[in-house]
């Protein structure tokens, strides 16, 4: 089956003396779509920002297609597109100017990136957008254009953190089901950070992440059977419930 394009082993980390993720471990294959899913402070944000190397993981080991993070960052993060839970467009640059941008970082020439982006942009239905500037663009469309800038430089990985925040249900839909049409064709694995129980596809495999633990991994069917219960949503609702006081 190969290498795992992601896989997080043993992984704590802990602010000021509290742990805000316990030994997490977990691993995600080419093309396939796992949800992590977990309420506001469970860790979500915080894994992201390891795996990107915002943060120095202290404990455990994060591999991107098989290059360790800490050791190799540099191939490792040339396998990753990410789009963070706030929006890093420039806004007073057009759509063009901000991916030749990104495209440059990652060492694109421009005939190269022009083709990418036409690629991609095609495939969401934006090229009208291209010499548009970001701050004249809806939410919708600026997650778009950060969903083409991600994937530019043809990742191995695609991070998503809280994509469809603040998005109206149509853009959030759209862009849900772009990004698995993504995974199923052109192989890439996708770990989407979401607390929204209506973006969890029946194929898709979840991780529900609570104060800093995984709860539950597996397809959805194996989820909800872990929980005993009739949907994920109940399942989700079980597995983060807060403890009785004492």
């Amino acid at each position: 089956m190969g290498a795992p394009a992601l896989a997080v082993e043993a992984l704590s980390f802990g602010y000021s003396g509290r742990l805000a993720l316990d030994k997490i471990a977990f691993a995600i294959m080419p093309g396939e779509f796992t949800v992590l899913l977990g309420p506001n402070g469970a860790g979500k944000t915080t894994l992201f920002s390891l795996i990107t190397r915002l943060y120095d993981a202290r404990g455990g080991a994060i591999l991107i297609d098989g290059h360790e993070v800490r050791r190799h960052p540099g191939p490792a993060l040339a396998r990753l597109g990410v789009v963070f839970q706030q929006p890093t467009l420039d806004l007073d640059l057009t759509v063009r100017q901000n991916l030749y941008y990104h495209a440059a970082l990652h060492g694109l020439d421009r005939g190269t990136a022009r083709i990418r982006m036409s690629e991609q942009l095609e495939r969401l239905a934006i090229t009208d957008l291209l010499r548009r500037k970001v701050r004249h663009l809806s939410g919708g469309q600026r997650r778009r254009v950060e969903i083409v800038r991600a994937l530019l430089h043809h990742p191995r990985l695609l991070l998503l953190d809280e994509p469809t925040v603040g998005l109206d249900i149509a853009a959030r839909r759209d862009i849900v089901a772009h990004v698995h049409r993504l995974a199923a064709e052109d192989a890439i694995a996708v770990l989407w950070a979401t607390h929204l129980i209506d973006e969890v596809f029946e194929g898709d495999k979840v991780i529900v992440l609570d104060k800093g633990h995984v709860r539950a991994s597996g397809s959805v069917t194996d989820v909800i059977e872990q929980t005993e219960t009739t949907s994920i949503g109940e399942a989700f609702e079980v597995l983060t419930r807060p403890e009785p006081a004492q």
